[in-house]
């Protein structure tokens, strides 16, 4: 089951210097934080703020491109984490055909907010690697303590070089969490 999340914040991971985008369900509690890299913040950052360029960034170019093409991106769907990997989809309507292409998150994310495309997670991702927000309460700059029974907590990325977290760690690693540890992140 797919459920539609947006947007709430980017934040920093300080133990990495890592940026992190929060994305809650709609009209819900659970937030789902996915770490990704500085220029995917700054395109997510700078769409978050509507700032726009006279010459089109790369995210812009594919929104162009896609439009010239005669396709519309409908809508992108966070479908999985895999070894600390978060995979997405971007679902693209053209000619009255469906064309679904592999894609990070981070550049789905940062498509979707220029086209107004909806995004979802599966809901397994909300279910196993999500944490719960108070209504208005916000997410920012994340902290990581270490702690005696687990060492220094890592935080799951898309890049390969860190070492994978199996979903219960992954799980642990996230309810060890607390929300006043996020701060903002300014590209």
């Amino acid at each position: 089951m797919l459920v539609e999340v947006t947007v709430q914040s980017l934040g920093l991971d300080r133990t990495s210097n890592t940026p992190v985008v929060i994305l809650q369900e709609s009209g819900g509690k659970r937030v789902l934080p996915i770490w990704i890299g500085p220029g995917e913040a700054s395109a997510i950052a700078m769409r978050l703020a509507e700032m726009d360029f006279s010459r089109p960034l790369t995210h812009d170019l594919l929104v162009s491109v896609l439009k010239e093409l005669g396709g519309e991106l409908r809508e992108v769907i966070i479908s999985r984490v895999t070894d600390s990997t978060y995979y997405a989809e971007l679902v693209i309507a053209r000619n009255g055909s469906t064309i679904r292409v592999d894609a990070r998150p981070s550049d789905s994310i940062a498509v979707a907010l220029r086209s107004h495309a909806r995004i979802f997670a599966h809901e397994a991702l909300l279910e196993h690697v999500s944490i719960e927000i108070e209504e208005g309460e916000t997410l920012g700059e994340i902290t990581f303590e270490e702690t005696p029974e687990h060492g220094p907590a890592s935080a799951p990325s898309e890049r390969e070089e860190d070492r994978p977290m199996n979903p219960e760690e992954l799980k642990e690693y996230l309810r060890r969490m607390n929300p006043e540890d996020f701060g903002r992140f300014t590209p």
